[in-house]
């Protein structure tokens, strides 16, 4: 699929998203995003509140209050919730799509309920609790203060507080649909056996109810991606049942293919007394089957890919972790570009959108719970605690039932840079994945490390490595060799590369590159774009590498950190906090992943210069180009196996000089800096 084609296909089933939804007459679902107050809780007068609060919203980014830099502390939100008249015998439920990290959640000043964990969605129901027909108040207490009973204990990224997550009202009939199982929709879409020649599943739908169910009945609905009805079943309720579990099988199904082909099948549940519908949920979903072979790699439909694309936080410059459904989208228009055919979804569950636009993309998915270890830091990962463990274990089946019908999911993540420091982690994590398969037994679980893997295996179905050889330790091209010995040392087990990089300010340029201390002030754009080269050119060799995730999509912010001249930031992104510059290096993956004709001279923001010779290099996907440099034609050269040209000894003149670089296929393809030499 071109990427015309592909852009034409994520709109139209962006569209299809709206669609489904306005055309739902049964139940609603109320924006409630607008028309927020905030305070302290610390402060105790009712004049406290600032008004005009909007969601998504967190204190931390966007600096509220003086002071609150990163700042761990409680604010409560307030709204007014008016109840129309209309909804007299409905039910009412508050849905939260995230609240950092704890919630305590009133309505009329009486307590509905509490939700721990701040990267899963949540729903209360209300409909005691309100007035019909007056305004209600609605009051979250929301908390990012450090604790010891939540996860994540340690990690290098902030936990921004706040009701950073969209917040919507449903209204159903009294009979209903359950939106209570685990934040999720109540209809989960099971696989059984996928092929090209058929796909068996179940579609498994929990419902809600005011009396025993008698004279209701549940109808399922098979549809492809226009909206056209495959098969349908009727599942009649008996006195007392609240689930039903009926099984389809589809011949010669149109398969959800990746990049290839990310063909999305509609699943519609009504529940109905007699004719008459009294709620409805519709649910997209792929078909397809995958499986990883040790010395092979990934495979889906049968077929192999290969995985490759970035680590990604929700972490916008200004905003904090609190995205709007354009900065999602922005990022999505970025990994795109890139030619990513993969996506690590990093250290926690992120937005519903971000898993939609993944699904309509034809992105494979990893994604994990914020179990995360301390890294290079002296702090706890793990404690071996009741409340602790509850904790990991509820966060999990949350984020495997929100995101259960998603087929760009394959993966999920349990944890990320535990060690033995402090309680040993190994016998919960082995409960974790025991779980995991209980809940889903369709899909593979996997960790990502940065110690022996040895204390690890039988955690999880598979296993990564965090490992920034160039950075932290080595060099560069000695990430095959590692790879390598993880394999002959991982008991069968297949192994990834879940994070690999190096850091870089793009005004921080040095030729020829030499490797930087890692926590120093000094962070060369030269020197991450070679890691990078030499890195890939060891991996792109190594098919049995399952996923290999460059760590990061962007820089985001870490407040412990203080390097590379930028305070609280890690910045081994290859596109800059604001979104604003692409590094070389995006430009490098760019031209070894997407067929997008591209050419892109390295090095363009190095442009006060000493030197009067210098090499030029460029990252393309064409066969050729040629380099002028003030007009001058240097010489034509073809790209290596890495897709880069360079024009060694290029000879500058004193003061300006334009560098350009020409290529064809089909249509001219070029680009041109300028770079300025000055005297010492």
């Amino acid at each position: 699929m071109g990427r015309k084609t592909l852009f034409i296909s994520l709109v139209m089933q962006c569209l299809l998203i709206v669609s489904v939804a306005a055309q739902n007459p049964y139940r609603q679902r109320i924006n409630l995003n607008g028309g927020w107050s905030i305070k302290p809780a610390y402060n105790t007068s009712s004049k406290g509140f600032k008004d005009g609060i909007t969601l998504p919203h967190t204190w931390n980014a966007n600096r509220v209050f003086e002071g609150a830099d990163y700042e761990r502390t409680i604010m409560i939100y307030r709204k007014m919730l008016e109840v129309s008249p209309e909804w007299e015998g409905k039910r009412l439920f508050l849905y939260f799509e995230g609240v950092n990290a704890l919630a305590h959640v009133l309505v009329n000043r009486q307590t509905v309920g509490s939700h721990y964990g701040g990267y899963t969605g949540f729903c209360m129901e209300i409909t005691d609790e309100v007035k019909i027909g007056e305004k209600n108040v609605v009051e979250v207490y929301a908390s990012n203060e450090y604790r010891t009973d939540l996860i994540p204990l340690s990690g290098d990224f902030n936990i921004y507080g706040g009701i950073h997550r969209p917040v919507h009202l449903l209204v159903t009939d009294k009979d209903c649909i359950s939106p209570l199982h685990y934040g999720s929709t109540g209809v989960y879409i099971r696989p059984k056996k996928v092929s090209a020649e058929r796909a068996d599943f179940e579609v498994s739908t929990l419902l809600s109810l005011s009396g025993t169910g008698e004279g209701l009945k549940v109808r399922t609905t098979v549809m492809n991606a226009a909206g056209e009805t495959l098969a349908v079943q009727e599942n009649p309720l008996h006195r007392g049942q609240s689930e039903v579990h009926p099984s389809f099988s589809l011949l010669r199904p149109v398969l959800w293919d990746g990049k290839k082909n990310p063909y999305l099948h509609q699943v519609k549940v009504q529940l109905l007394r007699g004719e008459v519908v009294l709620d409805e949920v519709t649910e997209r979903t792929g078909f397809r089957s995958f499986h990883v072979d040790a010395q092979k790699g990934f495979y889906l439909n049968g077929r192999y890919l290969n995985l490759y694309g970035f680590g990604i936080h929700e972490d916008h410059a200004g905003k904090g972790s609190a995205l709007s459904d354009e900065d999602y989208r922005k990022d999505m228009q970025l990994i795109l570009e890139s030619g990513a055919t993969s996506m690590r979804l990093t250290h926690y569950p992120h937005r519903e959108i971000m898993y939609d636009l993944c699904d309509e993309a034809g992105l494979v998915l990893w994604t994990e719970i914020p179990f995360v270890g301390p890294g290079g830091y002296d702090s706890p990962g793990f404690l071996d605690t009741d409340e602790l463990k509850r904790h990991a274990r509820t966060m999990l089946l949350e984020m495997i039932y929100q995101k259960y019908n998603h087929p760009s999911v394959c993966f999920w993540g349990l944890f990320n840079e535990l060690n033995l420091k402090y309680d040993d982690p190994v016998p919960f994590l082995r409960e974790l994945n025991d779980l995991a398969h209980q809940a889903d037994p369709s899909r593979l679980t996997t960790f990502a490390t940065n110690v022996d893997q040895q204390q690890f295996l039988g955690c999880a179905d598979l296993l990564a490595w965090n490992q920034y050889k160039g950075w932290y330790g080595g060099m560069p091209e000695e990430i095959g060799a590692f790879m390598d010995d993880a394999l002959a040392h991982s008991n069968g087990t297949p192994v990834a590369l879940s994070e690999y990089g190096a850091g870089a300010n793009i005004n921080h340029h040095e030729w020829p590159a030499q490797k930087p201390k890692p926590g120093g002030k000094f962070h060369p754009e030269e020197w991450q774009t070679l890691c990078h080269e030499l890195n890939w050119e060891q991996l792109s060799a190594r098919p049995y590498v399952w996923g290999k995730y460059i760590w990061n999509f962007a820089d985001f912010s870490s407040a412990g950190r203080n390097e590379g001249d930028a305070r609280g930031m890690n910045d081994k992104g290859l596109i800059t906090y604001d979104r604003q510059t692409k590094k070389d290096a995006f430009y490098f993956y760019k031209a070894n992943w997407s067929d997008e004709p591209m050419i892109h001279i390295t090095s363009r923001r190095f442009k006060e210069r000493t030197e009067r010779v210098t090499d030029v290099k460029v990252f393309t996907n064409l066969s050729h180009a040629t380099l002028y440099v003030n007009g001058e034609k240097i010489g034509r050269k073809s790209k290596d196996a890495l897709n880069r040209i360079v024009w060694k000894d290029v000879s500058l003149k004193e003061g300006k000089n334009e560098i350009r670089v020409l290529s064809t296929r089909g249509e001219e393809v070029s680009d041109v800096c300028e770079w300025i030499v000055r005297s010492r």
